[in-house]
């Protein structure tokens, strides 16, 4: 019978142990695909300025390559390298909600391969809030992909249990960190245009992400 690929590990949602998250970053950093926990759903993480495993991710995830990959950073500072601009919508987006459950889409530099966005020349980027998800992040050094660790299509997963069993037999490592609750998924705003433009809605509802913009706007 062949052995199977990936190994579990459970770790601490709220105080992960620095050698589990060492030995996930390792991996990525050698090219492997972990799964792990953010604050919406699990997440699968590749580094995100390798553009041969990006397209891993593609594969596992049955996504169509015309759709961007999310990216996760773990500090401010990791930003300004990744985008052409951050508008003044965006940063009054990111002080009222960031780290937290929004994705800004940004201009992307050509630091990121074409493949990660898609080739729209755009990228969705979150700041890190599980304490797992940032620690991976700071690890690995550079940004990793945050893409939902679920079959395009098909819904993200709170628990490791729900995994496909399609998505676990391609990755390398999984951290599980136990339920996280399934409260949604992360709200998506494109920052390219003026006002910002909801594309997704989420955890943040768009009332609420409207009455922020407009307040500003009147300011």
């Amino acid at each position: 019978m062949p052995k199977k690929r990936w190994e579990i590990i459970t770790v601490d949602g709220q105080s992960p142990d620095q050698e589990t998250i060492d030995k996930a970053a390792a991996l990525i950093k050698r090219g492997g695909l972990v799964v792990f926990p953010t604050s919406t759903f699990y997440g699968l993480g590749v580094q995100a300025l390798d553009a041969n495993v990006v397209d891993r991710v593609f594969r596992v995830k049955e996504r169509s390559r015309q759709k961007p990959l999310l990216i996760l950073i773990t500090s401010m500072a990791d930003l300004a390298p990744l985008v052409q601009s951050v508008p003044r919508m965006a940063t009054r987006l990111i002080q009222a909600y960031w780290p937290g459950h929004i994705t800004l889409v940004f201009q992307a530099t050509d630091v990121l391969p074409g493949n990660l966005t898609g080739y729209t020349g755009k990228i969705g980027i979150r700041l890190a809030s599980h304490p797992v998800a940032s620690a991976l992040v700071r690890a690995v050094g550079s940004p990793i992909t945050g893409t939902s660790a679920n079959l395009s299509g098909k819904a993200g997963c709170c628990e490791v249990a729900e995994l496909d069993r399609k998505i676990m037999d391609q990755v390398d490592l999984i951290l599980d960190a136990g339920s996280l609750g399934g409260i949604g998924g992360s709200t998506v705003v494109d920052v390219t245009v003026d006002p910002p433009k909801i594309l997704r809605e989420g955890v943040i509802s768009a009332e609420k992400l409207k009455a922020l913009l407009e307040g500003l706007n009147h300011a």
